[in-house]
């Protein structure tokens, strides 16, 4: 039990997938304006996450390893992420449309976040078991809405801030991402 404790805090905080190894950059930076919409788009990524690690951890376990196939992980995961990432769509489009709306292009840009390949990537060259497959996947995914919910506090302060010209814009949303990354630096050793 304690070692899936350590697999969950190190995903969440020490090795977070956003800020730490910089992978699910472009919804971070583009679905972060809103904390609704942050929100909404790391609910969806969790589910993909966690989803898409229950299917492609025992897919490479019992079909592609045994068959010496381990070399079409990377084709096998994308398209299992991508019929994952149409069934949150179709279910967010009938269910919840104003999100469906909100999150707009990069509900779809979810399949090739490369977050979520990371995660079941890792999982195999860790050679995590099944349910620390899983602990990691729940982990790395409320990480990533963590640095989401975090970032879009963030921007939403900085509407009210009197910036530069200069740094309006893209600029000091850089500048302000580069600051939240290095303050997860202080997690570090933790695990």
């Amino acid at each position: 039990m304690g070692n899936l404790a350590v697999i969950f805090v190190g995903a969440v905080l020490v090795n977070n997938f956003v800020l730490s190894k910089f992978l699910g950059i472009c919804p971070f930076l583009g679905v972060s304006k809103k904390l609704d919409q942050a929100f909404g788009m790391s609910v969806a990524v969790i589910f993909v996450m966690v989803m898409a690690t229950s299917v492609t951890h025992p897919i490479y376990t019992h079909l592609l390893e045994p068959n010496k196939l381990g070399y079409l992980q990377t084709v096998v995961f994308i398209l299992v992420i991508a019929a994952l990432v149409q069934l949150v769509e179709i279910a967010l489009k009938k269910y919840i449309p104003s999100l469906h709306a909100a999150l707009g292009v990069y509900l779809p840009l979810i399949t090739t976040n490369c977050a979520v390949l990371g995660v079941t990537i890792q999982n195999i060259d860790s050679k995590f078991g099944f349910v620390e497959s899983l602990v990691n996947a729940i982990g790395a995914g409320i990480g990533f809405m963590l640095a989401m919910v975090l970032f879009a506090g963030v921007r939403q302060k900085m509407e009210n801030c009197d910036v530069p010209e200069c740094f309006k814009g893209i600029p000091i949303t850089l500048v302000a991402a580069s600051i939240v990354a290095v303050s997860f630096m202080g997690f570090s050793g933790m695990v």
